[in-house]
């Protein structure tokens, strides 16, 4: 018997990036709506972390998680993955499409080498068309979607981002290419996120400074972003509510890209 069997027929969703940050916020919110998830990172500690806190909650969730330790830029491991998911459930009905690396390869353009500029793209967006590619088969039965987690940093930069900037950019265009190609059976959007703080969604708790009246006062919602902000637009954009919107990449950002800055 599946998992699906086994929780009434409950729909399936591939979460990549699952463990940490936007990802370990989806994860929570497609539980809550009763979907069974695949819980996919390359981090399996901080796999055991969410699915520790998570049954802390909830007691009988982890039966409703499938942990899947992969690395998304690897085909191979892919399709392990996704084997491993859909022979557990018989079914797939959502991919969020959320991993993602940036920080330890921002570097000054003439110091960012091949390779740290391939291991992002590797992961930000190859690991997207990988994930989509082989998850393609189970969501045309299902008439399922995809997510994918872009940025706003598709559409404005700080300085030593190219490979980060480049991968967002590339996420928004794969998104509206594959929804005109998979449609109509498979929807597919993006949500661009703006800052968002996700320190209470790490695997320990990280205490760095709070954030500041300043960092909120950024936002015309009067507010820094939280993962549950994310997850929430996901959660839309996968339900039958948004079956008349494909191809879109939806900024959430509290308006934060729409404010003129003006020194003084």
């Amino acid at each position: 018997m599946t998992y699906a069997q086994q929780h009434d027929n409950a729909p399936a969703a591939l979460v990549t990036g699952a463990a940490c940050g936007i990802g370990r916020a989806v994860t929570r919110r497609l539980l809550d709506d009763g979907f069974i998830v695949g819980a996919l990172d390359h981090d399996g500690q901080a796999l055991a972390d969410l699915c520790r806190q998570l049954a802390r909650h909830e007691p009988d969730v982890e039966r409703r998680v499938v942990r899947l330790v992969a690395d998304v830029a690897n085909e191979a491991a892919v399709i392990d993955a996704i084997t491993r998911l859909t022979d557990a459930c018989g079914r797939l009905d959502v991919l969020v499409n959320n991993a993602g690396i940036a920080d330890p390869f921002n570097a000054p353009i003439e110091a960012l080498s091949l390779e740290d500029w391939n291991r992002v793209i590797g992961v930000n967006l190859s690991g997207y068309f990988l994930c989509a590619k082989h998850c393609t088969p189970w969501l045309r039965r299902s008439g399922g979607s995809i997510v994918n987690m872009a940025s706003t940093r598709a559409y404005q930069s700080e300085p030593h981002t190219e490979a980060y900037a480049a991968s967002k950019g590339g996420i928004v265009a794969l998104t509206h290419a594959l929804s005109v190609s998979l449609g109509p059976q498979i929807r597919v959007n993006a949500v661009a996120p703006g800052w968002i703080d996700v320190r209470d969604e790490q695997p320990q708790a990280e205490s760095p400074d709070a954030l500041r009246a300043i960092d909120h006062e950024q936002h015309p919602a009067g507010r820094v972003g939280r993962g549950a902000d994310i997850a929430a637009m996901v959660a839309f954009l996968c339900s039958d509510q948004a079956g008349f919107i494909t191809g879109q990449t939806l900024v959430v950002d509290g308006g934060m890209t729409r404010k003129m800055i003006y020194a003084h």
